[in-house]
């Protein structure tokens, strides 16, 4: 891609070389509608993950707190990286340039991403004229390493966050975007533009681009033998024969 088609892509708030990607891997809308109907989305993903050996890749919920726990969100990742900013808040503040520039994500956004963002705890890393542009953007959601504010309109617009925490200090003075569409850590793991993110009121979890399909077929085996179990406890079945029911491994 030539500068010039870059920049046709781009608002000029990042150099050309902390974009990752501007073409993010599709994820067909299959595999989005199969996780979403998964009764139990993050239980069952995670179990399917384990069972197929794919490297631990959820996050307990008490560690990212939804903004809104009834909101479940299955979605393409979308990612920044913010870093904190070299100089004091005063002295930023005083120059009256902000280097939050995770707009530009959002600017390359397409319906039913998720923004993942690594980013700094105690302090806000997205508020509520972000969470707007990105919920117009058509993205369902944001995955925060940090911390968020203005949550109150993000879940009035239909927007749920999951951050490690929240705050009323603004990042504007403190945060600095280093990259988009990059590799990302979130809580220990690692999240490149293009995974598959599914998330509720438990945890989130991540899958890889290359293992969704994988995943969801397992998923999909673990949900249908839980709903036998279940109706077999219903039923009055034997606690035994209900334990001893096992779901296809191979």
């Amino acid at each position: 891609m030539t500068d010039e088609d870059q920049s046709m892509k781009t608002l000029g708030r990042l150099p050309p070389e902390a974009f990752g990607k501007l073409v993010l891997p599709s994820i067909a809308p299959d595999i989005v509608a199969g996780f979403k109907a998964l009764p139990d989305l993050t239980g069952m993903t995670s179990d399917a993950m384990d069972e197929l050996g794919i490297h631990s890749a959820a996050i307990p919920g008490g560690v990212l707190k939804p903004t809104d726990p009834a909101a479940r969100m299955v979605g393409r990742a979308l990612t920044v990286l913010n870093v904190a900013r070299a100089e004091a808040p005063a002295e930023a503040a005083a120059s009256g340039k902000s280097l939050m520039a995770d707009v530009e994500a959002h600017n390359l956004a397409e319906d039913g991403d998720v923004l993942v963002l690594q980013g700094i705890d105690h302090i806000s890393n997205m508020g509520s004229i972000i969470a707007s542009i990105a919920r117009r953007q058509g993205e369902v959601g944001a995955i925060v390493d940090g911390a968020v504010r203005d949550i109150t309109h993000s879940r009035a617009i239909g927007y749920p966050i999951w951050s490690r925490s929240v705050s009323p200090i603004t990042g504007k003075w403190r945060i600095r975007t280093a990259a988009v569409n990059v590799d990302v850590v979130i809580c220990g793991v690692k999240v490149s533009p293009g995974d598959l993110i599914v998330a509720d009121e438990v945890g989130v979890c991540v899958v890889p681009h290359r293992h969704m399909r994988a995943v969801l077929e397992r998923a999909g085996q673990i949900a249908a033998s839980e709903e036998i179990r279940q109706r077999e406890i219903v039923d009055g079945a034997p606690i035994n024969q209900v334990m001893q029911r096992r779901r296809p491994l191979a």
